[in-house]
C-alpha cells in the first residue's frame, strides 16, 4: 500500500472534489488505482490528473467515496496501482464524449485538438467543460439547466462523426450503451472505459467479469471491436454479493 499527503482539495462541483497529491510514478490516461479508506473500503480510481501532481477526481456514491472525500489537505491518501490498460493516445483530432464524474478519466485525454460532448444531470454538476478550446465543446443536461436538454447520443446525431481520428467514451453505463449502440456499425475508431463492482483490482476475485473479460486486467478500456462481444455490456452486471441482475 502507497500512501501520499494530500497536498490541496479542490471543489469542482456541489458533489465532486479533486484530491491531489504527489506520487512520482507513471500512469497513462485511463488507468487506475485501488483506493483504500481504512476502517470503511477500497474502490478504484481513474486519474484525472497525470501530469507531475497527480490526481483523483470523485463523486460521493457510497460509504468509501463519502470518507475519501472528506480527507483533508495535508492528512494520507492510501492507495495501490496503477491498474488496467490505458486510452490509447492519437495527435488526431480526438471526440471526448463524458457523463458525469466519467470526465475524471477522459481529463488527461483533452488537447488543442479535442472536441467534447460533456453530459451531466444539470448545471452545477458539468465537468471539465472549460478546458476545451471556445467552440469545441457541447453540453448536454438531463433538465436543461445547460447547453441543451437531452443526453451524448442526441448531440451525435448532429455531428458528422467521420473527421474523428478516435472516439472516447466514459460515463454510466446507460449512456456508454446508448453510444455504442449509435456508433458500433459505422467503421469509426473509437474506446470505452467501463466500470463495474471491482474488489481486488488484480484479476483475483473476478468481480469486475463482463463476458468473461475482466475489467482491472483486460480494461478498464476496451475498443470498439471488443465490445461486439460483450453480450453483457448495457444488460447485466454483478452486485457487491456475486448476483448477476439486470442493469
Amino acid at each position: 500500500m502507497i500512501r501520499s499527503r494530500i497536498t490541496r482539495v479542490e471543489r469542482q462541483t456541489p458533489t465532486v472534489v479533486t484530491l491531489f497529491f504527489q506520487w512520482e510514478k507513471t500512469v497513462l490516461p485511463g488507468q487506475f488505482i485501488m483506493v483504500w479508506a481504512p476502517g470503511v473500503g477500497e474502490v478504484p480510481m481513474s486519474l484525472s490528473h497525470i501530469q507531475g501532481e497527480k490526481g483523483i477526481t470523485i463523486k460521493s456514491y457510497g460509504p468509501t467515496t463519502e470518507a475519501i472525500i472528506k480527507n483533508k489537505e495535508g492528512e494520507y491518501l492510501f492507495f495501490r496501482g496503477p491498474y488496467g490498460k490505458p486510452f490509447t493516445q492519437t495527435q488526431g483530432k480526438r471526440l471526448i464524449i463524458g457523463g458525469g464524474s466519467g470526465m475524471a478519466a477522459l481529463r488527461p485525454l483533452i488537447h488543442k485538438e479535442s472536441y467534447g460532448i460533456i453530459s451531466a444531470r444539470n448545471k452545477s454538476e458539468i465537468l471539465f467543460s472549460s478546458l476545451f478550446s471556445p467552440g469545441k465543446a457541447t453540453i448536454m443536461t438531463d433538465d436543461g439547466t445547460a447547453g441543451k436538454k437531452g443526453f451524448p447520443v442526441d448531440a451525435l446525431k448532429e455531428m458528422d462523426l467521420y473527421p474523428f481520428d478516435m472516439i472516447y467514451v466514459c460515463g454510466p453505463e446507460v449512456m456508454l450503451n446508448s453510444v455504442f449502440q449509435y456508433i458500433k456499425n459505422m467503421g469509426l475508431k473509437a474506446e470505452f472505459s467501463l466500470e463495474r463492482m471491482m474488489k481486488c483490482g488484480i484479476g483475483v476475485c473476478d468481480s469486475c467479469s463482463i463476458s468473461g473479460f475482466q475489467l482491472c486486467k483486460d480494461g478498464p478500456v476496451f475498443q470498439l471491436n471488443i465490445m461486439k462481444n460483450m453480450e453483457e455490456f448495457g444488460v447485466w452486471k454483478l452486485t457487491e454479493s456475486g448476483k448477476r441482475v439486470k442493469i
